[in-house]
């Protein structure tokens, strides 16, 4: 087993406070809970993770650990975003999806993989969904693009 170590940059954030939501915050998800949460008024947020790599029984590459979900062929990690009210706990309202079968074999091999992705949707709200290239693109550590 090895492991794949993986940065998420986040940018052009929606603010705090953004459509019915206010005290916004995003975060990775591990497991069920929130991790690595980050006020979205911060000028960036950086989300370090890592997955195990694993061989599936029909011999192509799997992932596994902590911050992976979703089915073996179609593995994820979560941006989650939710409300964080000074004392209060954390209330999910939206999620996006980062597809681990979308980061290119090479960069898997290498044991790390990141990106950088703007996480303000087109009405000014917390990006959701799944993210795909080419709005995702995974690159070498150290390496920047547009």
């Amino acid at each position: 087993m090895a492991l794949l170590t993986l940065r998420i940059t986040g940018r052009d954030l929606p603010g705090r406070d953004c459509g019915d939501f206010f005290d916004v915050h995003v975060g990775t998800q591990r497991g069920k809970e929130p991790d690595q949460l980050v006020p979205a008024d911060a000028e960036e947020a950086v989300f370090d993770l890592t997955a195990d790599i694993v061989a599936a029984p029909d011999g192509t590459t799997d992932f596994r650990g902590p911050w992976v979900h979703g089915p073996r062929g179609a593995r994820f990690v979560y941006l989650t975003w939710g409300e964080l009210p000074a004392g209060g706990p954390f209330a999910m309202f939206r999620r996006a999806k980062l597809f681990l079968g979308d980061i290119p074999p090479e960069l898997v091999a290498g044991g790390h993989a990141e990106t950088t992705i703007g996480l303000t949707d087109g009405h000014g709200l917390p990006l959701c969904a799944a993210l795909r290239p080419p709005r995702v693109v995974w690159r070498a550590r150290g390496t920047e693009t547009g």
